[in-house]
């Protein structure tokens, strides 16, 4: 075999040393440059391409998945745009690690797995340095991004967080100035009410907290994917209510409008029914008069008015209340101005009054503050004394008189409001005498003039002079059944008593009061109700689109950012 010339052998490494020098000088830094901006640029397009995948779908499905809520979902910035950062990283960095791994694999075998490893091992270095160093941007790119959802999310959640507190304490306002008092009318509950239970429109879903909080400021979105309002002032008002404690419908406008309760205190026989139908004959007189509306919540309710009317015009009485607890019959009010009022008139059975045990079981006593105090006159013992037997006959056969003292029957529920915390402070009662009718024809009636001085006669003076002490405003009125029906006076006094301001007493296209002419008050609907909008259920809400979106965007101009600055650093790497 011919051996080598030493001259040859040296020239060779000559020119290999040359060759190599060349690269290391000429060729590595250019090419380290160009493969760490074209190794970043591939690690920022697969982190965008990721997170166009993650953030784009409007489905619920899709790689970062959004659960559906139980009842509605919670705000996008509370939670989901954590997983959605996560979905993203740990989908993107294992790629780029196995993307980075493959590469280097192939070049290896590709540029030193034979004998001209020899000549390319700058090149091959300056290629894998190249691909390993981008690493370092990388991280750095995922860092500016966590920051950046870090910083948006604060950012969000600060507004967000804003208007959670304006929306609540505009809601908080409306109610303090329009004094909103929500209680439930159903019997054994009575509760006061902080916040309704309110059913969605779409799928009928209870949603207890529907107010600005965790689930949103201005919408919240049920799980069927209707948005619905949390404040009374952007609607919420026209959403179905019900009683959180007993699961009870409550009436229409509850929490826009105030509930006034107004008890009807009496005992067994009293009157009170027939004061309360003839009181909301001359208030539904006088809205129509005055252009407004009365209507009652509950079809019952109508039915049980229109056949007392039946029964007054024929003459006849009413039957007899009965001895369960009360439903309030409730009546939605509005008269010009701002004179609105959802009225609770609670008229129990007179046995409910004849004992401490029963008036303790009237819970509705612990909210109000006005009541109606029905005396029966026939009832005190001074006025049965003084009929003389005639007399005593006639009131017999019009009916049966109460047994209770109505003195008793009011201090019992005294004793009960003095529980209270204001120790039964009531703003306005009214004393209504009943029978008035009969009461006259009888010689101790006919002194009948100024009612608070003839029941201070007839020994009721010790509790007219107790309503002076517990009550602000004290008015007596005498009621009976006049032919003509129910006059201005009783509309004035119920008016009174459930705190409306006066209003006119006649119009050109209403009745006059006492009037009995135009269709009695039905039950119209008094709001237009929600309407159902949404994306549906199988869609992500638009606030979750909306904030993935926002961070696609700014994932955008992030991306972009780090290619114009990988772009200049190579530039300025490169030798001239």
């Amino acid at each position: 075999m011919t051996a080598v010339h030493p001259i040859v052998v040296i020239l060779l490494i000559l020119v290999w040393a040359a060759l190599m020098w060349i690269q290391v000088v000429y060729v590595v830094p250019v090419l380290f440059a160009v493969t760490l901006a074209a190794a970043g640029v591939a690690a920022l397009g697969l982190y965008h391409l990721h997170a166009c995948r993650t953030l784009a779908p409007v489905t619920l499905a899709g790689p970062s998945p959004v659960a559906a809520p139980e009842i509605s979902y919670r705000h996008y910035l509370l939670g989901q745009v954590w997983r959605d950062w996560w979905a993203i990283t740990r989908t993107v960095v294992p790629r780029v690690r196995r993307t980075a791994r493959g590469v280097l694999a192939a070049l290896t075998r590709t540029l030193v797995g034979g004998f001209w490893g020899l000549f390319l091992f700058p090149v091959w270095a300056a290629l894998c340095a190249g691909i390993v160093a981008a690493a370092v941007p990388a991280a750095v790119f995922v860092l500016a991004l966590t920051v950046l959802y870090g910083a948006v999310a604060t950012a969000w959640l600060a507004a967000w967080l804003a208007c959670v507190l304006v929306l609540a304490a505009i809601e908080r306002g409306f109610m303090a100035y329009g004094r909103i008092l929500q209680t439930c009318p159903h019997p054994f509950c009575y509760e006061r009410i902080a916040l309704p239970v309110y059913a969605c429109p779409g799928c009928g879903a209870r949603h207890p907290r529907l107010a600005p909080g965790p689930a949103g400021a201005f919408r919240h979105v049920c799980r069927c994917g209707a948005r619905l309002p949390t404040t009374v002032p952007l609607g919420r008002f026209r959403l179905a209510a019900y009683c959180p404690h007993c699961g009870g419908r409550l009436p229409e406008r509850i929490g826009r409008v105030r509930v006034e309760p107004l008890p009807f205190v009496g005992g067994p026989g009293a009157g009170k029914t027939t004061f309360m139908m003839l009181g909301i004959r001359a208030l539904h007189d006088r809205a129509r008069a005055a252009r407004g509306r009365l209507a009652f919540v509950e079809q019952r309710h109508a039915q049980a008015y229109a056949g007392a009317l039946r029964a007054f015009e024929r003459g006849g009485r009413l039957t007899k209340t009965g001895p369960e607890l009360p439903l309030a019959t409730m009546l939605d009010v509005e008269l010009p101005g701002r004179a609105r009022r959802i009225l609770y008139l609670f008229d129990p059975a007179g046995e409910h009054f004849t004992g401490a045990t029963e008036v303790e079981s009237l819970r509705y006593l612990d909210h109000g503050e006005a009541l109606l105090f029905i005396v029966d006159p026939f009832a005190l013992p001074h006025v049965r004394r003084a009929l003389t037997g005639d007399e005593r006959g006639l009131v017999e056969g019009a009916g049966a008189a109460s047994d209770e003292d109505p003195a008793d029957t009011f201090q019992r529920v005294l004793n009960e409001l003095r529980s209270r915390p204001d120790r039964g402070r009531q703003k306005r009662v009214a004393v209504v005498v009943t029978k008035t009718d009969l009461l006259v024809r009888t010689e101790v009636g006919r002194r009948l003039g100024d009612v608070r001085g003839w029941l201070g006669g007839v020994g009721l003076g010790n509790t007219v002079r107790t309503l002076d002490q517990v009550a602000g405003e004290v008015r007596y009125f005498a009621s009976g059944l006049a032919p003509g029906g129910p006059g201005a006076e009783v509309a004035d006094l119920l008016g009174w008593v459930s705190g409306l301001p006066d209003a006119p007493k006649g119009g050109e296209d209403g009745a006059p009061d006492g009037g009995t002419g135009g269709d009695p008050p039905g039950t119209v609907p008094l709001r237009a109700p929600w309407p159902v909008r949404g994306r549906g259920a199988g869609r992500v809400p638009f606030g979750y689109q909306a904030g993935r979106w926002g961070v696609l965007a700014s994932l955008s101009v992030l991306t972009v950012t780090a290619l114009t600055g990988a772009a200049v650093a190579a530039a300025g790497h490169l030798p001239y």
